[in-house]
């Protein structure tokens, strides 16, 4: 941990070692070494560890002082641990002990924690949950930023709220608070009639008050007044640039700009075609990355390789994973480099074009060998406000999930959205009436979505039709505690009775996923921490996720285009984000409220709006 009594503590102790006059605990010499300050490489080094922390770096042979024990890397390449500038741990679905295990082997030794996720489900244990692992012994440094959209927007609830007092708290708790997490609710910033625009100032207040760092979300901001006016209030970065025209854009007027991995090749081409010079304002973020893709791809190891194959230079794409996050973050004393002072955080490479590490040292300590992690993992028991967060209100049945007509009418008009919906205004359908509900209608790709609220303990559920999405095949249903950002259940379904039966089944387990089909539950994977996390190794969660797609590849999805392009056909996984509610959302689905009673509401302007008619 890192504390300011603590911190002078060890700089006097690390300042006698540094000069000679006490004792390190040991010395690895390497081959090569990455100044990622200067962007070269210094042949035979030799790194000098005290503790935890670096006490000195310099030429093989030359530390004037003594230690314990030396370690000799001849044909390795050391460059500094890489560092995320911006990532949801949550997404990996692995609670944070786990999570080290999985990405310290790819090099991953730092991260700064984007916490609305966790913070949507438990606000006031933000820190504390963050903090848990590291205090068990967890060498991977997490840097928490408390979540800005707690609640996204006016229009929800539960779970937590977080305004000025709370961040103002959560800073001055401990300074590994790096700032506030992006900002997404772009309309309650500069509009001061919405219901947010208050809370969210005094969110911006309180971090920089303490001098923590404002990140942004500038989803669907491509205009130069709006990307002046999102600099102009604070904040400081974005990481939703999608082409190199609007990242250009961005990056020339102020903003720290992290890129993200599916936009890196067309971004990266087009940054080198406009002959930029400077890469010091770019960093490469994960965001949302799961742990069976993580295993798959890799961590931030993944967006080096990506970087490098897209015409960067490598010691560039590094200094992208080091230095700079470490910067921008305001985090240069502890991370980012390899330099006397910080964390004794060190990846050994043995192929450079190809990004190829052999091992990660980290707390001053070798941690991994290839991709395998040999420390052991923290036991950690996470206790019941971690863990009993799934709080329906008791068992719902299918009459939870109709839709009621008016007496007397065979059809209804219905308000229809579809995933990813950008547009100003929702869908209208005439869908028929069958035993005084509004019915589904598989021929037109419409199916019954819904939203159930899992912090009340009320029962409460909000419905209508989406298009092109959810099962075609009978009796079937999926539902996920999973749906950013407010972490609500979300469950799209061919029959009201599958909808019941694969809400309750998740509420058995704590969260996570439920297919039901013909009536019976076919596959669960829980996330019993949060809703939104497992205790376990990826390696063991991997395996239900695949049991999950394979039995969900026996179902028949419905599937339209819409205007994201990562929306693809298939078991409909993205739906986890398609209820979020930040811009460029207009028209969303949220838990039944007092400022949306049927729950659909349009979050730009407050305008609400009945889902039949």
């Amino acid at each position: 941990m890192i504390d300011a009594k603590s911190e002078v503590a060890i700089r006097k102790a690390l300042t006698l070692v540094a000069m000679g006059k006490a004792p390190a605990d040991s010395c690895l010499r390497v081959g090569r070494l990455l100044d990622v300050a200067t962007r070269s490489w210094l042949d035979d080094q030799e790194i000098v560890i005290k503790g935890d922390r670096i006490a000195y770096v310099g030429p093989a042979g030359s530390y004037p002082g003594s230690y314990g024990r030396h370690e000799h890397r001849p044909d390795l390449m050391a460059i500094p641990g890489l560092g995320e500038v911006h990532k949801h741990i949550e997404s990996s679905h692995l609670t944070p002990e786990w999570e080290a295990a999985l990405v310290l082997p790819r090099g991953n030794t730092w991260t700064c924690e984007a916490s609305h996720e966790f913070s949507n489900v438990r606000g006031s244990r933000t820190l504390e949950f963050w903090m848990t692992a590291r205090q068990h012994g967890s060498p991977l440094k997490i840097f928490p930023l408390p979540g800005s959209a707690v609640p996204p927007t006016a229009y929800e609830h539960g779970g937590g709220w977080l305004g000025y007092d709370e961040q103002a708290g959560f800073l001055k708790g401990s300074l590994m608070v790096a700032g506030l997490d992006e900002v997404m609710d772009w309309p309650a910033v500069w509009d001061a009639s919405n219901g947010s625009h208050d809370r969210l100032w005094g969110m911006i207040e309180a971090t920089m008050a303490q001098r923590g760092v404002i990140e942004g979300h500038a989803a669907g901001i491509k205009d130069l007044p709006t990307i002046n006016a999102f600099a102009a209030a604070g904040l400081a970065s974005d990481h939703e640039a999608w082409t190199a025209e609007e990242f250009w854009d961005k990056l020339r007027h102020g903003l720290f700009m992290e890129l993200r991995v599916h936009s890196m090749p067309e971004v990266i081409k087009g940054l080198i075609e406009r002959g930029l010079q400077d890469w010091s304002q770019i960093a490469f973020a994960t965001d949302d990355r799961s742990a069976s893709e993580t295993l798959q791809k890799g961590a931030t190891d993944h967006n080096v390789r990506t970087a490098i194959a897209a015409g960067l230079a490598p010691e560039i794409a590094i200094q992208c994973v080091t230095i700079n996050p470490a910067r921008h973050m305001r985090l240069t004393p502890w991370v980012g480099s390899i330099a006397a002072g910080r964390f004794a955080d060190v990846v050994l490479l043995s192929d450079l074009e190809s990004f190829s590490i052999a091992e990660v040292w980290a707390d001053g300590r070798q941690v991994s060998r290839g991709t395998d992690y040999i420390e052991p993992v923290p036991a950690i028991a996470w206790p019941d406000w971690a863990t009993d967060t799934v709080q329906v209100g008791g068992a719902l049945t299918a009459a939870d999930f109709a839709i009621p007509a008016e007496p007397g009418r065979e059809t209804m008009q219905a308000a229809v959205l579809r995933p990813f919906h950008w547009a100003d205004d929702f869908l209208t359908y005439e869908l028929p009436v069958r035993d005084g509900a509004v019915q589904r209608d598989e021929s037109r790709n419409i199916t019954k979505f819904a939203i159930v609220d899992r912090f009340s303990n009320a029962r409460s559920v909000s419905k209508m039709f989406w298009l092109g999405t959810g099962p075609r095949t009978p009796d079937t249903a999926v539902a996920s505690s999973l749906g950013h950002d407010k972490h609500n259940i979300w469950c799209a379904g061919s029959s009201d009775e599958a909808m019941a039966m694969a809400v309750n089944a998740l509420s058995d387990i704590k969260g996570g996923w439920a297919l039901v089909t013909g009536n019976r539950v076919v596959a669960t994977v829980r996330y019993e921490v949060a809703g939104l996390m497992s205790c376990r190794s990826a390696q063991d969660l991997d395996a239900d996720m695949q049991a999950l797609y394979t039995e969900a590849a026996k179902i028949d999805w419905m599937y339209e285009p819409t205007f994201s392009p990562r929306w693809s056909p298939g078991f409909p996984e993205r739906l986890s984000f398609a209820t979020l509610t930040c811009s460029p959302w207009r028209w969303v689905l949220v838990a039944p409220g007092p400022l949306a009673p049927l729950g659909l509401v349009n979050v730009q302007t407050g305008q609400v709006h009945k889902t039949v008619w």
